[in-house]
């Protein structure tokens, strides 16, 4: 599926299938971020559903797309806790099944005043993701969906085994950085990785791909990228910064949606960096995820 020109709103709601992980993160807010082997006190604990998977399907839903996520639970209090905004919210929640002998994935982290933030993840159910869970959620009755997103805290095989049985747009969010099989790679039609994630992969991304690489540069924002060539450059507006946890994931989404809809490449990535940047500005993974409303406004606001 590829994307053309066409305005920043759609009279269709996309309809977007997310295959991912689902986490209950634990947030140690402090003054700094410890150094190795350090204890930093002074630090306020919450509890956030989290998991990149969980997050981007929460952020396509809130930028307007109907959502389905397929992932895997334990049977335990911490699934209901790790589910309840989805749920609250919409998205499709019947491709998500519970692990009687798997606790459900846990994420601990540590965010420093200005933002920046450390994480140690516990995949638990994650790591159970099982190739037939793909293919029996493919299997029952939904609406066939306009994209995949997919990312890599579940395992590889299930990832590609979703990516290749997918008929649509294939996202495929290369995080964290693992070995990934050359006909995933070449099955996506967007790739999205940081900096680093970026230099992992090297030459990989643009020998592999024929179609979208999209590098995100943290606070200096976005570039997109085709046959090794760059197509659009992005800066984030200028937001306060509270909490970077889960704005790649809202980037991850909000340029799925647009391009979705028919946004050309450099305005995608701006609508992409204008709900990412949003997303830094209240505490927490899910709860910060920006609506629709305010991404419109945010990237309708005049280039810096």
């Amino acid at each position: 599926m590829t994307a053309g020109g066409g305005s920043a709103t759609s009279p269709r709601r996309p309809w977007i299938t997310v295959v991912g992980s689902v986490n209950l993160d634990f947030v140690a807010r402090g003054p700094r971020l410890p150094a190795p082997g350090e204890t930093v006190t002074g630090a306020v604990l919450a509890r956030h559903p989290g998991g990149k998977g969980a997050n981007q399907a929460l952020a396509a839903r809130r930028l307007g797309a109907q959502v389905r996520l397929v992932a895997r639970v334990g049977c335990d209090a911490m699934a209901d806790e790790a589910l309840a905004l989805l749920r609250a919210e919409g998205v499709d929640l019947t491709g998500c099944s519970g692990d009687p002998g798997t606790p459900t994935g846990v994420a601990l982290i540590a965010v420093a005043d200005g933002g920046e933030n450390q994480i140690v993840v516990a995949a638990g159910a994650n790591a159970a993701l099982r190739v037939a869970d793909v293919t029996d959620a493919a299997a029952e009755p939904a609406p066939a969906s306009d994209a995949l997103i997919a990312q890599l805290e579940v395992p590889v095989e299930t990832v590609r085994a979703a990516a290749l049985r997918h008929s649509g747009f294939v996202c495929l969010n290369l995080a964290p950085a693992l070995d990934v099989p050359a006909d995933l790679l070449a099955r996506a039609d967007l790739v999205v990785v940081n900096e680093s994630e970026a230099e992992y992969y090297g030459t990989a991304l643009g020998a592999t791909t024929g179609g979208l690489v999209a590098i995100t540069l943290g606070a200096r924002g976005a570039e997109l990228w085709r046959d090794g060539r760059r197509i659009a450059v992005a800066a984030p507006p200028k937001v306060a910064v509270v909490d970077t946890t889960g704005a790649g994931d809202c980037f991850v989404a909000a340029l799925v949606v647009a391009l979705l809809e028919g946004q050309d490449p450099e305005a995608a990535l701006r609508f992409a960096c204008a709900a990412g940047a949003l997303a830094t500005t209240r505490a927490g993974a899910q709860p910060a995820l920006p609506w629709r409303t305010e991404v419109d406004y945010l990237f309708a606001a005049p280039l810096a």
